[in-house]
């Protein structure tokens, strides 16, 4: 009876972090896709971020 819950357990929490991670993913996809969006209705190459160390810009990356 207890390896059964145990296996039950660890597939419950592989399926949520499965979840959890498409989630992830889709949002940031979605993200990603609308700021393209605006990019090309305004015309622009990029999003310019400003590094709080240097005080310099540079384009944003699709990691953040």
């Amino acid at each position: 009876m207890l390896p059964r819950l145990i296996l039950l357990v660890f597939f419950i929490s592989v399926c949520w972090w499965l979840y959890r991670r498409f989630n992830l993913d889709a949002q940031r996809l979605s993200e990603r896709a609308q700021r393209e969006r605006k990019e090309r209705q305004t015309g622009a190459v990029g999003t310019l971020v400003k590094d709080p160390v240097t005080g310099e810009y540079r384009v944003k990356r699709d990691t953040e």
